[in-house]
């Protein structure tokens, strides 16, 4: 069993700033790329940002020059950077990790924008 455990989400105005954490296995975390995925209500889930192993990111084009996906290998831990926040932004934020062939998931966290 792999568990992903988020924390960091909550309530902004709009132009604020959040940061979401994932910590992950130790294991796992150091040989796996780690993603960032958000579905809003009615909508399906889209990847935000991704790092791989080695630090190569990703990211969707909505969120590009606003969100900084980074991670800690000491502390197994991977991190969403969130500025510039829109009510567009607003959705449930998960923690993914492919392993074994099998994708995993964080809790979700909620992200609410207001405008």
């Amino acid at each position: 069993q792999v568990q992903l455990v988020e924390s960091g989400g909550g309530l902004v105005q709009a132009g604020g700033s959040l940061r979401l954490s994932c910590e992950a296995p130790g294991r796992i975390f150091r040989l796996n790329a780690m993603g960032w995925y958000r579905q809003a209500p009615g909508k399906q889930r889209e990847l935000v940002a991704a790092i791989t192993s080695g630090g190569s990111t990703n990211y969707a084009d909505s969120v590009k020059g606003r969100f900084t996906i980074s991670r800690d290998n000491a502390k197994n831990t991977v991190y969403l950077q969130m500025n510039s926040l829109e009510p567009e932004d607003t959705a449930v934020y998960y923690c993914n990790t492919r392993w074994l062939a099998r994708d995993y998931w964080g809790q979700g966290t909620q992200v609410t924008v207001s405008s």
